[in-house]
């Protein structure tokens, strides 16, 4: 007899966070989060998303042992941008059995009627920031950080629940090479044509004076992705504190104009196998883990990109990946881990498509109408 509880309190919150460690445990493309921080994302005491979002949470059982999970989400200053009333579907992990799996969507979707939505899409999380996307390709490929990791079988029984594709995202991986020295000299003549300023940083303090106008740079080059409603002034704070002592300033690229920062590259030493080495834990081990993923990176990282779309024109992606390269192949960097982007963005894919690469990776956001 399947049953479904909802996630209430902390040793609920424990559950479900612990269930996909069972459920990929031995699985070596799997890469563990940081149980505390995700344990956080759950409650409206400790997830500044709470304020323009409502979640609820449910873990499904079967003889004293959890099967399954599922979240939904309602993004309503998303919902407010697009006019359309939609919930999400959130962090569903399961075991290969559909009977769990109509359980727990018809838990999830019960809800999201009741709260007057007229649809449902994901998976997708309470930001642009949190986890998007089902894994549909590239099971055998290392993930990084920024990414996520599923069993083929999900598709297949999230398909059997009435969804179908709205949007896929792809990734890349990138062979680092010495950057050529015809590109070098087209990058300075974008530069000094448009007056543009670049910046790189040694010290965590130069930084962070950066970091806030990166994220409201970030609204603006965002804005009109699907998914996607602005990070308000407590998220920002939020995630600077978050992301603050993992960042390397040297990895970290901005491009100002008259003053004003119009692009920005973050790069990061893959975490990948470190992330796998602390499974879930900072201590006692974690951490030390991390630090030397930190030392002689042979991958890396694109965590983010963004360009104010007034200056879209410019060629600023090619100057940022660029002054980056340079810093990579300083540092022995091999390869690159590109984050997903949405395979309709043909630009962005051809910028990509300058390297020696393989396009290995691809999630799917799914959508079903009531």
């Amino acid at each position: 007899m399947i049953g479904i509880k909802e996630v209430i309190t902390k040793q609920d919150r424990r559950e479900f966070v612990d269930f996909q460690f069972e459920l990929y445990q031995g699985n070596e493309f799997w890469i563990p989060p940081m149980k505390k921080d995700e344990i956080k994302q759950l409650s409206p005491q400790t997830n500044p998303a709470f304020e323009t979002c409502d979640a609820k949470f449910w873990t499904a059982w079967d003889g004293g042992k959890c099967v399954g999970r599922i979240g939904a989400i309602i993004n309503k200053d998303y919902n407010n941008k697009t006019g359309v009333k939609y919930g999400r579907f959130t962090r569903f992990e399961v075991i290969n059995d559909s009977d769990v799996t109509k359980k727990l969507f018809e838990t999830a979707e019960r809800w999201i009627k009741q709260q007057g939505m007229i649809g449902v899409h994901g998976p997708l999380g309470f930001n642009n920031l949190d986890n998007q996307g089902l894994l549909i390709e590239g099971f055998d490929y290392l993930p990084s950080i920024a990414s996520v990791m599923h069993y083929p079988y999900m598709q297949k029984l999230v398909e059997d629940q009435g969804y179908k594709k709205e949007n896929d995202w792809v990734e890349f991986r990138l062979k680092i090479e010495e950057v050529p020295e015809k590109a070098l000299r087209l990058v300075e003549i974008i530069k000094k044509r448009n007056n543009l300023e670049v910046i790189h940083f040694k010290e965590k303090s130069d930084m962070k004076r950066y970091l806030k106008d990166v994220f409201h740079l970030l609204n603006r080059a965002f804005d009109e992705l699907p998914y996607v409603a602005p990070f308000s002034d407590k998220l920002i704070e939020s995630a600077t504190k978050k992301y603050m002592d993992v960042l390397q300033p040297k990895y970290i690229v901005v491009i100002k104009k008259e003053g004003e920062m119009v692009a920005f590259i973050v790069g990061l030493p893959s975490l990948s196998k470190a992330m796998q080495k602390a499974n879930g834990k900072l201590f006692p081990f974690g951490f030390t883990h991390i630090m030397k993923a930190f030392k002689n990176p042979e991958v890396m990282d694109l965590l983010l990109t963004g360009v104010d779309p007034h200056y879209q024109k410019l060629g600023l992606p090619a100057i940022l990946i660029s002054e980056l390269q340079q810093t990579m192949i300083d540092s022995g960097v091999k390869y690159v881990e590109t984050t997903g982007m949405f395979e309709t963005n043909l630009k962005g894919a051809t910028t990509w498509k300058n390297y020696d690469h393989i396009q290995h990776k691809r999630r799917r956001c799914f959508v079903k109408e009531f």
